[in-house]
């Protein structure tokens, strides 16, 4: 029982609306309404700049760390590494679930991928290192933040697959999940990626300008 008020609790953490918050507080503005219509950190960025779109990053994923960490309130799960894992798992697919479908914001929300990273954190910080370097790295190259967030997804089945090579099965079966997932709601992005006509975030500006005049 208490377990699953907790998973409850996740998701509503997870289904805080905070790019539509700061969209309307600073803004007054409805981000649903400009740039894809999502309210995700990438559009965040495109419609409010990168002060406001990292800021949305942050918060939102500290939604999946904060979620995670509430394994803490049931001391059972302190010294049960396989039973933790688990639980911390479920708590974070929750708040992932609530920033998709926040009951907040009518059930529309973002794609879930700051989210998810923040529950990476929490639950094995090796591997969340490797995609946020994978991530860095494309958005560096590219300034495609789908793109970057794709990669960044597949990195996490290779790392626990094939570079750690985790035993636990739900920690195995999670990681090909949440590739599929970002994959699965990535898709008018790829389509826009092998179009051709995929927005760019607007950073690393001063980099591009350089590379235009030389």
């Amino acid at each position: 029982m208490n377990e699953v008020l907790l998973v409850l609790i996740a998701y509503l953490i997870g289904s805080i609306p905070t790019a539509l918050i700061i969209g309307k507080s600073v803004f007054g503005i409805d981000i649903r309404e400009y740039g894809s219509g999502n309210m995700g950190a990438t559009n965040s960025f495109r419609v409010m700049g990168p002060k406001y779109g990292t800021l949305i990053l942050i918060l939102d994923l500290l939604k999946g760390l904060l979620a995670v960490g509430m394994f803490y309130f049931l001391p059972y799960y302190l010294n049960n590494e396989y039973e933790r894992t688990n639980f911390m798992i479920a708590l974070g697919l929750a708040a992932v679930v609530g920033h998709i479908f926040p009951v907040f914001a009518e059930f529309k929300g973002g794609k879930g991928v700051a989210t998810l990273l923040g529950m990476m954190i929490g639950v094995q910080p090796t591997v969340a290192i490797c995609c946020i370097s994978v991530f860095i790295v494309v958005l560096y190259l590219t300034r495609y933040v789908s793109l970057s967030s794709i990669l960044g997804a597949v990195m996490l089945p290779v790392s626990v697959l094939w570079i750690w090579n985790e035993h636990e099965l739900s920690y195995r079966v999670f990681a090909l999940a949440v590739a599929v997932l970002v994959i699965v709601t990535h898709q008018k992005n790829i389509s826009r990626l092998i179009k051709g006509n995929e927005n760019r975030v607007p950073i690393l500006k001063n980099r591009d300008r350089k590379k235009n005049k030389e």
